[in-house]
């Protein structure tokens, strides 16, 4: 995948990047097995607000719905700058992928149980894109095998840093 340069903090180039929105959240609760990137249905104000950075994933999920796949309980903030129509923060909505992927991703969700979580929005070639993933739920011995191990990584390297 092709990524631009980073431009230097705090110039005015950086400031007019779009932002990418992570969901950080999922990459702890699920091990991701298959990603998918779709398009989203979104109003004029809500493009302005994702782009500035304005929008939260940690508590959104996907839904298949009438052979229709939704994206709900992401919070998008109201764009301070638009006129009287401003939608609701947290409605659901519509994820935008081929009527294959979208049949695929209901079959695999139903029989393996997995879940259907989205991981990141950010902006190709001027739209908003939504990457979402088939997951599995961790355990929570495993969620607490993974902070063990990042703890003690810590830990070596502060001893490493410390003795130089």
């Amino acid at each position: 995948m092709y990524t631009l340069p980073v431009p230097k903090k705090g110039t005015k180039e950086e400031e007019s990047r779009p932002r990418q929105i992570l969901n950080r959240r999922a990459r702890f609760d699920y091990e991701l097995i298959e990603t998918y990137e779709a398009g989203i249905a979104l109003a004029g104000s809500e493009v302005k607000s994702v782009y500035l950075g304005r929008a939260h994933l940690a508590d959104a999920y996907c839904r298949m719905t009438e052979g229709e796949l939704f994206l709900l309980n992401c919070d998008i903030e109201p764009y301070e700058f638009a006129n009287n129509y401003a939608p609701e923060r947290r409605r659901d909505r519509k994820l935008l992928l081929h009527r294959r992927e979208i049949g695929l991703l209901g079959r695999r969700s139903q029989e393996k149980g997995l879940a259907i979580v989205p991981t990141r929005m950010y902006f190709r070639n001027g739209k908003v894109k939504v990457e979402i993933a088939l997951a599995r739920g961790k355990a929570e011995y495993d969620k607490r095998k993974k902070i063990e191990e990042k703890e003690t990584r810590l830990e070596k390297e502060r001893v490493r840093t410390h003795r130089r």
